[in-house]
């Protein structure tokens, strides 16, 4: 079942990379593994999948030692400073990066690993009082007031569309963030890379392939619906 739902996405993503001329491999698909049991990840992995992505530090702490050493974690949720130090031996990117005093602290953490820590920057597209995330006028000082730091690097930017039933009711704020990494890109500060845009989930990542996505957040249409403890 998972198998066949990748194989489905798989061909959604390539029929998207097509009608915006890109390629297959311009996109990363993140299986996003939030609730689900390792059992299923085992599958998806199984399945030829090595990206996984996860809201919650503790269910990468859970889950990290009882799949395959070759996964990629990538933080996708709101993130706690004092959860940073978790993520230092397990993930490989954080992508919901939305102030100062988070990216100091994954910068001291990154430095007492000895590493360094990918990381996006989270916008709130649609100014959803709901949802985490900077405006667009706060990200460029922000990555100016971070860049600095040692043991991160900047990569690009993320976010979260509102929910809806159609899809293209997101271009416009997947348009919008690919204009701003382009934009910032084209600054040329030290130790920013505006190479990925994080963006796209089950409901709309063809229109969010279509305008630029690098990396799209893939749950529903693999995992099916999850099931929330009570």
């Amino acid at each position: 079942m998972i198998a066949n739902n990748i194989q489905s996405v798989e061909k959604r993503i390539a029929e998207a990379c097509r009608r915006a001329g890109r390629s297959r491999e311009d996109v990363t698909l993140i299986c996003v593994t939030k609730t689900m049991p390792v059992e299923d990840l085992q599958q998806a992995y199984d399945a030829g999948q090595r990206c996984f992505g996860e809201n919650r530090v503790q269910e990468i702490i859970e889950k990290y030692p009882q799949l395959p050493p070759d996964v990629q974690w990538h933080m996708i949720g709101h993130l706690q400073r004092n959860k940073v130090k978790y993520l230092m031996d397990r993930a490989v990117m954080v992508h919901s990066v939305d102030s100062a005093p988070l990216a100091q602290a994954i910068s001291r953490e990154a430095v007492k690993a000895g590493r360094i820590m990918d990381i996006l920057l989270e916008v709130n597209a649609a100014g959803e009082e709901s949802k985490f995330g900077l405006g667009y006028g706060d990200v460029l000082p922000l990555i100016r007031e971070i860049a600095p730091l040692p043991g991160i690097r900047i990569c690009g930017l993320m976010t979260v569309a509102p929910y809806t039933e159609d899809p293209e009711t997101n271009r416009v704020f997947f348009k919008k963030l690919r204009e701003l990494s382009v934009d910032i890109g084209q600054r040329c500060i030290d130790n920013v890379s505006m190479h990925i845009l994080s963006m796209g989930m089950t409901g709309d990542f063809e229109v969010a392939i279509e305008e630029g996505a690098t990396h799209i957040r893939v749950g529903t249409a693999i995992f099916g619906q999850r099931n929330y403890p009570v």
